[in-house]
């Protein structure tokens, strides 16, 4: 009876709000510009609040805003007889001839990411702005702004809901009539106003149908709004309503005017016109006018303070469902700018960390829901037309980046956008490696988009091979489909979902691997993503066989279609043949430095600092190489990431903390948590320039990367639980300076739930809930023993012990 209430006053306690404290970025001053303004969304609808008392200005985006129409599959008809040809000359050692008719094997670029436009607020102050105060509160998903004029305190709070589909700005000043302000709109796009009665402006208009990405200049027009074909282009309708106030309401295309207000409470709805990725968002697009109105009314129906209420309990479903500590998470009483200089000037923040590990989880919350698109090179804010790098779906290395702590960090539901778009971009990829290929299954290269882009762009020769013709986009998204099942073992979603996408990748990978002449499988052509090569012979190039990026990624994906066959019981034959095949995969090699090699053979790079390493995958996110199983392998990572060094960009940086905790060094995976917390982007101080962090915790590439966040979060993640050798590892990677910490409600792979409390890098106390049971296997720092009347035993590998759990169980372990 005892050990039953002890597992159900634990079970309570998990699934009640977790006391979090300094989970809240705030500031003493507006935002001088967008990367020190503060995100809000609610997956579809996102905004940019930038807190300036006479002119707020908000830049919102809604996820389906995209340039263009669905993908033209077959857009070089010409590229199947070229692979021949490329892989002629790469076993000719002619690497040059191979690259310059790599360039051959080119398709279109992705579309790109669009802005939905401005809100201002133009209030008329009389007299010097004081007491100043600017918020973001992540506990709840609210935002506010908060001055005094006189002996008058105005505030503003913003929130976008879920629930109701809307963002909600409330207005108040303290004294009666003194709030007196005009809402007006702008946008990045062609639109037309109107007027609905005196109390709502709409804002319409259409994206264009063609936008070049940044990094093109040599088309005269870059944007096209207009298609002949009445396909492309997103149609857009936004509408601002009044929804109360007791002050005077005029309304014109100029603006909504208010005036001799104590309170005002403004609605934004939003409709788009996008029907699905295989469909003209123009002529066959949804009813943007009619969504846009069914989600203000509904909005309009119900109680503001409901409403707020229905929003932070809608995100706390999710936010609360972890809670992090370290140290004590001791409270530093500075604005979040000023906590960032006295950090990258030395000095210890601890709640800092931990607020910057629930940030990442925030931004996912954010902008990516079960029923949405999958989170963009930025999440869901942006400001530009043509955005940096098109702010698409860059799947060589960002796109899988944004979700790798998505099941750890206890946000499983989230991972449905991508896993949901990966079939869509299966779809594509199958006529891609069809047309471009003459090959069988789907992949993805390089670049994405809402449309499901596949082939590898490059407008059709313009593009690197470095970067452009990198194939393995398919195999690598193919992970996130086996790592949600090893997260749930939901059997029903790898057989019916999973199971099928990933043997259609492993399927292109069989077409795709060739023989070299000793016999073994091999990619040609092949590349590292966006790196060179320096042959033998002094010779630069990109294009080669066989890169360790290509052959750990299409080992990682055989290795889990295999296991998932086995699990499910079905596709025996195939299975054999992929076991066979996985047998004459290229291996890998440590080259004469010691270095894991990145190339077919034992070349220099022409960058040793590159900040892509992505021969790396086989150490994270796979599971090739582990300190654990392959001493000799991780030894070499080490050295590689030795070489390479801790510089990089912001998101380069957040892949080396994952790299770090797997090789379980948490002192040298601390110090890039800490230079990827080093503040940038302040003019006119030291810390103008660089990859790292923004005032408002976005990461810097630089510019503005959501990846490097997440990527954060996951290295932060790893540090405290890693799963995939087959076991448990509690604090594999802590460092020293988190003697003392609790994280409550990260998963493990084999559907565990984890609490850990430590003192002086030791485990204090243990708690393991098992939500489809199973044996457990648990590795930690200090011995431990199981509360109640099982035992651990001991298991057959890596020191550590097991024990059996049923569905539902919870166990709790404490120190000897």
């Amino acid at each position: 009876m005892k050990k039953t209430f002890l597992a159900i006053l634990l079970l309570s306690q998990t699934l009640c709000s977790f006391a979090q404290k300094n989970l809240t970025l705030w500031y003493k001053q507006p935002a001088r510009n967008w990367n020190e303004a503060l995100p809000i969304g609610n997956g579809r609808i996102g905004a940019m609040i930038f807190g300036r008392p006479a002119n707020e200005l908000i830049q919102l985006n809604e996820q389906t805003l995209w340039s263009g129409k669905p993908v033209n599959t077959n857009p070089n008809p010409d590229a199947p007889k070229y692979l021949k040809e490329v892989r002629e000359a790469l076993f000719k050692e002619d690497y040059k001839k191979a690259e310059q008719l790599t360039h051959k094997l080119q398709g279109l670029y992705s579309e790109a990411y669009q802005p939905l436009g401005d809100l201002r607020l133009a209030q008329n102050l009389k007299g010097e702005v004081s007491n100043y105060y600017r918020d973001l509160n992540i506990a709840n998903a609210t935002a506010s702004t908060r001055f005094k004029v006189g002996d008058t305190e105005f505030t503003r709070e913003f929130f976008v809901s879920a629930p109701a589909q809307v963002m909600i700005i409330r207005l108040k000043a303290s004294t009666k009539g003194a709030l007196n302000f005009k809402a007006s709109t702008a946008a990045q796009h062609p639109i037309q106003k109107a007027v609905f009665g005196t109390n709502q402006l709409v804002v319409r208009g259409k994206t264009p149908a063609h936008a070049d990405p940044n990094y093109v200049g040599y088309n005269p027009k870059p944007v096209i709004y207009d298609d002949p074909t009445g396909c492309g282009g997103v149609r857009f309708d936004w509408r601002i309503k009044v929804k109360s106030t007791d002050g005077k309401v005029s309304t014109d295309t100029s603006g909504i005017s208010i005036s001799d207000a104590s309170e005002a409470v403004l609605i934004i709805s939003v409709g788009s016109s996008f029907n699905g990725f295989d469909k003209c968002p123009d002529s066959e697009g949804k009813d943007e006018k009619a969504i846009a109105e069914k989600y203000l009314q509904a909005a309009l129906n119900q109680n503001v303070d409901v409403m707020k209420k229905a929003h932070i309990a809608d995100y706390q479903r999710y936010f609360n469902r972890v809670s992090f500590t370290l140290n004590g998470n001791p409270t530093v009483d500075l604005p979040t700018d000023e906590r960032l200089i006295k950090y990258a000037n030395g000095g210890k923040d601890p709640a800092l960390e931990s607020l910057y590990f629930q940030f990442g989880r925030y931004l996912l919350i954010s902008c990516s829901r079960p029923d949405g698109i999958p989170a963009n090179l930025q999440g869901i804010w942006n400001n530009s037309v043509r955005p940096p790098w098109s702010s698409n779906f860059t799947t060589n290395i960002n796109t899988e980046m944004n979700y790798w702590m998505v099941e750890m960090s206890n946000l499983s539901e989230l991972h449905t956008p991508l896993l949901k778009w990966i079939g869509y971009m299966a779809k594509t990829g199958k006529e891609t490696t069809k047309n471009f290929y003459n090959a069988r299954g789907w992949t993805v290269h390089h670049n994405s988009d809402i449309w499901g882009l596949s082939n590898p762009v490059g407008d059709k020769g313009k593009g690197s091979p470095s970067w452009a013709n990198w194939a393995m986009g398919g195999a690598w998204l193919s992970q996130h489909l086996w790592e949600h099942y090893a997260f749930t073992g939901d059997k029903n979603y790898l057989k019916n979902k999973a199971y099928p996408l990933m043997k259609e990748a492993a399927i292109f990978c069989e077409d795709w691997l060739v023989e070299d002449k000793d016999g073994y499988l091999v990619t040609a052509p092949s590349t590292s993503p966006e790196n060179i090569f320096i042959t033998e012979k002094g010779e630069k190039g990109s294009v080669s066989v066989a890169s360790t990026m290509d052959m750990a990624i299409i080992w990682d994906l055989f290795t889990n279609t295999i296991e998932a066959s086995e699990k499910l019981g079905i596709d025996e034959a195939f299975r054999k043949e992929l076991i066979a095949k996985k047998a004459k995969l290229y291996p890998l090699h440590i080259g004469k430095k010691g270095n894991l090699q990145e190339w077919y053979k034992d070349w220099e790079d022409e960058d040793p600092q590159h900040r892509h390493v992505s021969h790396l995958f086989a150490l994270h996110p796979s599971r090739q190489i582990s300190p654990l199983r392959t001493p000799e392998f991780s030894n070499a990572a080490k050295k590689t990431l030795e070489i390479r060094g801790d510089d990089g960009t912001g998101w380069s940086k957040s892949w080396k903390i994952n790299f770090w905790a797997r090789l379980h060094d948490g002192n040298h995976a601390y110090k890039l948590v800490r230079d990827l917390l080093k503040l940038t982007g302040m003019e006119g101080t030291n810390y103008t320039n660089g990859g790292g962090t923004y005032p408002n915790l976005f990461c810097a590439h630089p510019p503005f990367q959501i990846d490097g966040n997440f990527g954060g979060t996951s290295g932060i993640s790893e540090m405290v639980v890693q799963s995939h050798d087959g076991l448990v590892n509690i604090l594999p990677a802590i460092p020293d300076d988190w003697q003392d910490g609790e994280i409550k409600g990260m998963k493990a792979r084999g559907g565990f739930e984890i609490d850990i409390t430590w003192k002086n890098k030791q485990v204090t106390q243990l708690v393991i809930r098992s939500s489809i049971g199973g044996n457990c296997i648990i590795k930690t720092p200090n011995s431990l023993k199981l509360v109640g009347n099982q035992s651990l035993k001991k298991a057959k590998l890596f020191d550590a012990y097991e024990f059996q759990t049923v569905k539902g169980g919870v166990y709790v372990l404490k120190s000897l």
